[in-house]
């Protein structure tokens, strides 16, 4: 188990430096230059000025250079300065990752709570109107976009009802009623989404579980069904849907930049988008470092899941 692990976590770290070179490349290349964004563009700025800025931010080198350079503070633990707001990222990054991280810890919830009971039902009842139902929400849900639902949302609650959530963020610890508040509609927008590909492969894996021979053997014992379906089928019916939630994750995480920005939450998804905007290159390269890290080890911890969910399984 241990050498698994350590193969997966060198895997991890392959990827996490392959995701800090492309993501380097890519936003050198965007059109628009960081430094005539910040200056005073009425004034029409000398070449003198624009390159002495340069010069200071240290955006002037050649690239390999400045690579080398970030790559350097990231293994120390710096992810540099923002060229825009002159703060340390990671100190811009720890002043929004609560919000997200509570975002897309309760959007993972709301779409287990919805998920698995509708997607066991569904596989009980096979063919039935239950069943129907179930896979029709299934379907609705993966039609509709999180960026389409949060704008009707916002627009329902704003005119007809009058309300609008609380921009802002104030954690669970410190202020439940607030942060359920500010956090409980856009986490089911996200979830919602998430639930649909959950639920729809929570009824096909039961489905081929309950086929099984030890099922067969279970209900022939004289094992209640409800027995037989919680305490046999669905432990390892849960296998393929923990997959998919790892690699829904990262789906989870982009969800969370569209609705933070609509709801007006200060997460790092509307901070990454603001720094695209202005082509803060070092945010833009520490909130994507950020992500990459965060579904990396998620999907890490699903690996390591599925001795538990499953004795059966070794790691070699």
């Amino acid at each position: 188990m241990w050498s698994y692990l350590a193969r997966r976590v060198l895997q991890g770290l392959l990827v996490l430096w392959l995701v800090s070179l492309l993501t380097f490349s890519l936003v050198h290349i965007l059109p628009g230059d960081v430094i005539v964004m910040q200056l005073d563009q009425a004034a029409a700025p000398t070449p003198e000025v624009l390159a002495r800025a340069r010069q200071e931010l240290g955006i002037d080198r050649p690239l390999f250079e400045q690579y080398r350079t970030w790559m350097g503070g990231v293994l120390q633990g710096d992810l540099g300065r923002s060229l825009t707001t002159r703060r340390p990222v990671m100190q811009e990054l720890l002043k929004r990752v609560n919000l997200t991280c509570h975002l897309a810890v309760l959007s993972m919830a709301i779409a287990l709570l919805i998920a698995v009971p509708i997607g066991i039902l569904s596989a009980v009842r096979q063919d039935t109107a239950t069943d129907y139902v179930g896979r029709f929400v299934a379907v609705l849900g993966l039609s509709l976009p999180d960026f389409w639902l949060a704008t009707v949302a916002i627009t329902f609650l704003a005119i007809w009802v009058g309300w609008i959530p609380p921009v802002g963020f104030a954690p669970i610890w410190v202020d439940p009623e607030r942060n359920l508040s500010q956090l409980l509609i856009p986490a089911g927008i996200i979830g919602a989404r998430l639930a649909a590909v959950s639920m729809r492969m929570t009824r096909s894996s039961l489905l081929e579980v309950l086929r099984q021979d030890y099922i067969r053997t279970a209900r022939a014992k004289g094992r209640r069904e409800r027995g037989v379906v919680l305490g046999h089928a669905l432990k390892n019916a849960l296998i393929p849907v923990i997959t998919v939630l790892g690699q829904q994750f990262s789906v989870l995480l982009g969800g969370t930049v569209i609705v933070e920005v609509i709801f007006l939450q200060p997460g790092v998804g509307s901070l990454m988008l603001d720094a695209v905007q202005l082509r803060d290159y070092t945010v833009i390269q520490g909130a994507v470092l950020f992500f990459a890290v965060v579904i990396v080890a998620v999907n890490l911890l699903i690996d390591m899941s599925y001795a538990w969910l499953d004795p059966r399984i070794r790691f070699h």
